[in-house]
């Protein structure tokens, strides 16, 4: 059987050997250790590993969230997560991510390899189920592709395809690997990311306003900075503080 190349990126040394010890005996070899997420983007760029580790709080320029997310947007390549349980602060972000897989520190010799084997596996599985379901969701989209005009997109939800209109959206909320779709009548959930729902939904109608929504321009009633107001459901959703120039920017404003 082929051996699988993993990319580490970690800075302390006792995380180092204890992995590369522990590895040893599975099918599994380090291809490269770099101790930064810069780094760890150009040794993914030279050489396409099939799995990554990644220690979260690594200091640097590139918080290890913002570099798994660029890695996940331009590589696809499923990442496990090794990170300290009482840290809150990334425990709080980590809430939001695709979760594939983790460790969690201080690492244990006398279990690491049969934790490493498991989160290795399950890490594996549950990226070639997602990268199936966004296929299959791809698909579902496309069944509209021969229509003259595309005026909604097909959306698996409560055991069948359903079309929603694009003027009946009100908002899309994330929630964990799924999305929330709200309209005035019903809410439909599926297995989506919120980067696939700004890629499906016509970018002159809808904006992301943050991490976790994306708005129908619309439907805005009012804003005070940092809550709006939307029609149809009177939801109040939060501009996050980096979304705002660019909703300010394509509203008329006077």
């Amino acid at each position: 059987m082929r051996t699988k190349k993993i990319i580490l990126v970690a800075a302390e040394n006792a995380i180092i050997k204890s992995i590369q010890n522990a590895i040893k005996n599975t099918n599994y070899s380090i291809q490269a250790v770099v101790s930064s997420n810069k780094k760890a983007v150009e040794e993914i760029e030279k050489n396409r590993p099939e799995i990554i580790l990644m220690e979260l709080d690594i200091k640097g320029k590139i918080k290890g969230l913002e570099s798994a997310e660029l890695i996940k947007k331009r590589y696809d390549i499923p990442i496990i997560f090794i990170f300290n349980p009482e840290d809150q602060d990334i425990i709080n972000n980590i809430k939001t991510t695709e979760l594939q897989g983790y460790l969690l520190k201080p690492l244990k010799a006398e279990t690491l390899e049969n934790e490493l084997k498991a989160a290795i596996e399950i890490a594996i599985y549950k990226h070639g189920k997602e990268m199936l379901l966004k296929k299959e969701n791809e698909l579902y989209i496309s069944l509209l592709s021969g229509k003259d005009k595309h005026d909604g997109i097909f959306v698996r939800a409560n055991y069948r395809l359903n079309h929603i209109k694009y003027t009946d959206i009100i908002y899309v909320e994330a929630f964990k690997d799924y999305v929330v779709i709200h309209t005035a009548d019903e809410s439909f959930t599926t297995h989506a990311t919120m980067k696939e729902m700004v890629r499906t939904l016509p970018p002159r109608e809808f904006a992301r306003v943050h991490r976790s929504h994306i708005i129908k321009l619309d439907k805005i009633i009012n804003i005070k900075y940092p809550d709006m107001l939307i029609e149809g459901k009177k939801t109040k959703i939060q501009v996050g503080g980096m979304y705002r120039k660019d909703l300010y920017r394509r509203l008329n404003i006077l």
